[in-house]
């Protein structure tokens, strides 16, 4: 059957896919029979749509504090400027001592992703404490007359997931599908525990956008297309994770405010278009429940919102006035504090990472500023100093953040002395998270009743998320991409097969990623754990270009299906994915079909209810139901909304149960369509090398053998120093952790290359030009030839030696080389394999980013002159 408790969230019956096939709500409906798992909460009621017509005032369960208000007074007016600032600045752990702390009265620290405790990813939870320890020691240790202690925050998203052996839940796309908002407060609860043993009393959680594009790279992040859902969990989750204010419970922090799941295309960091109504109704959805819950601190977005029905740019979201203090201080009554992405007061206009007064007058109060913090701290004194931000601002700032603090109890008590403190067991949550595995479960396929598993049966396990722990944490696990990481790095964690194994009896369970060579005969069943690898935000994105394939991007999971179907067995696909996708080729070759989204450590979980008790595992059943609509077409985006309609395979609140029989006939798949808009650019990297793309370090020492080094960079964050010719990191030129800096120790190349060429020969034509961005840190002395390659002995170049002699002063230029200069130097541009690569020797040092191949002569593009070009 198909669950459909949940009216406000089904629609009345799907419309047909493009070529028939689609599944109609309507077509099972009928014998649902069962609650939601929620409906039994009455403490969680589901609110309806909102309709407001203006930002409403918001009514917070915290009470007004006339005693409360006046500690803050009293300590706000007791401060210096340098003591008031200090609080203000957010600084990474990478990038400041504790010494630094006291020096400059700071008054947050974070890690991001991928930052641990002396830079050690096994740092353990003593590790954590004693660092925690040191940070507020040093901000008792200043000379103000009312120590003010320092708060720490983390992107704990899905469990404590920076720390190693930590549980991971669920990522919140899955927690959507289970519509269970006492879960969420249980989950916000655990989390809760964990950090705090850890030392730490601040999350960047819960992530509350309204993602409307699977193309986002944060869609994962999002529990659902529905704002209702959304608000609940808000609620819900804020309540879990602040609770009381007690020893056990933490900051929670609502973001990021506002429309960042509504940007164009679903680009990350992008501009939303969408009316206020939207705005308010859908996006804003989230921060009314998080208010209602009492939330202390609000992260502004990297994106921006274009309201072009009302004719009002509002530009970023972290110098938007109108809304950060306007809608959410003003009328929806927010009396926490807002803090800053990232970094992302660079990306104001006149504005620089380490000096933004704009941002600070439009009503950001702490700015996370990882490693410039005492450029800003300068720069924003000596603003204060003349006038360019009033001192009303920055008392308002400091109150908002001094209240916070006093209502977290962090006055008084040092990070290891609180109640579970240093305690390893509240890193585990294991039979939780195991059971927001079960519930977020969504079966979309169960054609002859392949589901249940019977005991007893002989199951050959393939795919390569089977027995991957990486995989089924996706981002945001240990490192910011969950890139780098093993089964070894989850010590407590247990794998969909290990799963598979502990319910079918191991002498039942086969694994063979491939399954290339395997004899079918023997077995009952397939199952095949396939999906996505990890990513997050910005990497993540799927290029308005690209279909929504999933197999286009992954090509290796249509090829295990394709194998194990010759054996004519029945076939279960559990599909490990951060967002619904275009699978109607994997559906036609499976029997069953499971979404799993990104389940985290609890694997078991997964086959708790394939074999739904039958090997002892408990009576569980299907009780997942979609919470956004599922592509029934390679471009549901296409055609503008009135077509989009009508290109869903399965509408949220979809989902069957063992109980009701439902047989799906074969889906359209679209061979033809391949693309889902023509090109402009060809990107070639984004923040990580876009596929097919990979990136290389090469020797061209004639005393060393010529080698190409590593095809995996992406994650690199620093290249060993024992490399004789070159050195790499990772930096930010544009936004967080953008660009790759080499620095030549030696002669050498480093490029892009992809194993299928590409014919840029048309692309000259329409004037296409090789664009990306530079910082040239170490001027070079001698050539320094980008080039494009095409094949062994086939390569052509440009010396931009003058070009980047002139850009030798730290900024950020983007540098435009017309196809055409490539092609005056004889490059055969039908068969480029490397369309990117830069040769030189040393002293040169450079970071490089967005680099790409743009189509067309757009206006104000600034092309260096074939001419001034030496092309040898």
């Amino acid at each position: 059957m198909v669950r459909t408790g949940w009216s406000w969230l089904m629609c009345a019956v799907l419309a047909t896919v493009d070529g028939g096939g689609a599944v109609l709500a309507a077509d099972v409906a009928a014998a649902n029979d069962a609650p939601s798992p929620a409906a039994a909460s009455s403490s969680h009621r589901m609110p309806a749509p909102t309709h407001y017509a203006e930002w409403p005032a918001i009514h917070s369960r915290l009470a007004a504090d006339p005693a409360l208000e006046a500690r803050v007074r009293k300590i706000v007016a007791s401060m210096s400027l340098a003591q008031k600032i200090g609080q203000m600045t957010q600084a990474e752990i990478k990038s400041i001592t504790p010494a630094q702390v006291t020096k400059y009265h700071i008054g947050s620290v974070l890690n991001g992703g991928g930052s641990w405790p002396g830079g050690n990813k096994q740092a353990g939870i003593a590790d954590w404490l004693a660092l925690s320890d040191r940070y507020y020691d040093a901000s008792m240790a200043t000379d103000a007359a009312i120590k003010v202690p320092i708060i720490w925050g983390i992107d704990a998203v899905h469990g404590d997931n920076n720390v190693f052996g930590a549980t991971m839940f669920p990522h919140n796309i899955g927690l959507g599908a289970a519509h269970d908002p006492a879960l969420i407060e249980a989950i916000g609860a655990a989390t809760a525990r964990a950090v705090r043993a850890t030392g730490v009393e601040w999350v960047f959680a819960p992530t509350l956008a309204v993602a409307q594009n699977a193309r986002w790279g944060r869609t994962y992040e999002s529990f659902s297309t529905e704002g209702p859902l959304v608000r609940a969990y808000a609620r819900a989750y804020v309540e879990g994770l602040q609770g009381s204010f007690g020893d056990h419970n933490v900051m929670a922090t609502a973001k990021h405010f506002i429309g960042d799941g509504a940007t164009q295309n679903g680009t990350d960091q992008g501009n939303a278009k969408v009316s206020q109504n939207d705005m308010i109704n859908v996006h804003g959805s989230g921060y009314f429940g998080a208010i209602e819950a009492g939330v202390q601190s609000v992260m502004a977005s990297y994106s921006s919102w274009d309201d072009v029905a009302a004719g009002i740019d509002y530009g970023k979201m972290s110098g938007a006035r109108a809304l950060l203090t306007g809608a959410l201080k003003d009328k929806m009554g927010f009396d926490g504090f807002v803090v800053s992405d990232w970094n992302a007061i660079g990306q104001l206009p006149g504005c620089t990472n380490a000096s933004c007064p704009q941002a600070i007058n439009a009503g950001i109060d702490m700015v996370m500023v990882p490693d410039d913090w005492q450029a800003f701290i300068a720069n924003t004194t000596r603003q204060v100093e003349h006038g360019e931000i009033p001192m009303a601002r920055i008392d308002d700032a400091v109150s908002r953040i001094v209240r916070a603090k006093l209502r977290m109890g962090l006055f008084g008590t040092r990070p290891s002395q609180r109640a579970g403190a240093g305690d390893a067991g509240s890193l585990q949550s294991r039979a939780l998270a195991r059971r927001a595995v079960r519930e977020s479960l969504v079966l979309l396929k169960n054609n002859h009743g392949v589901l249940p598993l019977k005991s007893g049966s002989k199951i050959l396990v393939v795919g390569k998320s089977a027995d991957s722990l990486s995989n089924q944490t996706g981002g945001w696990s240990l490192t910011w991409q969950g890139t780098s990481n093993g089964n070894a790095d989850f010590p407590h964690g247990e794998t969909i097969l290990a799963g598979l194994r502990h319910a079918a009896g191991a002498a039942n369970v086969t694994y063979s990623e491939t399954a290339q060579g395997v004899d079918l005969k023997p077995f009952d069943a397939i199952v095949a754990v396939i999906g996505e690898t990890p990513y997050a935000e910005t990497m993540g994105d799927i290029m308005p270009s690209a279909t929504l394939r999933h197999s286009d991007r992954y090509p290796e999971d249509l090829a295990v299906l394709q194998t194990v179907a010759k054996g004519h067995k029945p076939i279960v696909a559990v599909f490990v994915a951060g967002r619904p996708l275009y699978v109607n080729n994997l559906l036609n070759l499976s029997d069953a079909f499971v979404a799993a989204w990104l389940p985290g450590t609890e694997g078991a979980g997964v086959a708790d209810v394939l074999f739904a008790g039958h090997s002892g595992t408990g009576a569980y059943d299907f009780s997942g139901t979609l919470a956004m609509p599922w592509p029934g077409v390679p471009c549901p985006d296409a055609g503008g909304s009135s077509a989009r309609a009508t290109r869903w395979l399965f509408a949220p609140g979809y989902g069957l149960h063992y109980s009701g029989k439902h047989e799906m006939a074969t889906l359209p798949t679209d061979p033809a369509v391949d693309a889902c808009a023509e090109a402009s650019v060809l990107s070639v990297f984004h923040t990580l090398a876009v596929l097919p793309f990979s990136l290389y370090l090469a020797d061209e020492n004639p005393q060393h053998p010529a080698h190409d080094i590593g095809a995996d960079l992406n994650a690199v964050v620093e290249w060993p120093a024992s490399h004789p010719a070159l050195r790499l990191r990772t930096v930010q030129v544009n936004t967080q952790q953008d660009a790759k800096s080499v620095t030549w120790l030696g002669a050498g190349r480093f490029f892009a290359r992809s194993p299928q060429p590409r014919n840029l020969t048309p692309l000259v034509a329409t004037h296409a030009a090789l664009q990306f961005d530079v910082v040239i840190a170490t001027p070079a002395q001698g050539p320094v030839k980008v080039y494009m390659g095409c094949g062994r002995d086939c390569t052509r170049s440009v010396d931009l030696a003058h070009t980047f002699a002139s850009y030798a002063n730290g900024a950020r230029h983007t540098v435009s080389i017309p196809l055409a200069c490539f092609i005056k130097g004889g490059a055969d541009l039908s068969h480029i394999d490397v369309p990117f690569g830069v040769l030189a020797s040393p002293p040169f040092s450079a970071a490089f980013a967005d680099v790409k191949i743009v189509a067309g002569a757009p206006a104000g593009r600034a092309d260096l002159p074939c001419a001034s070009l030496d092309t040898p």
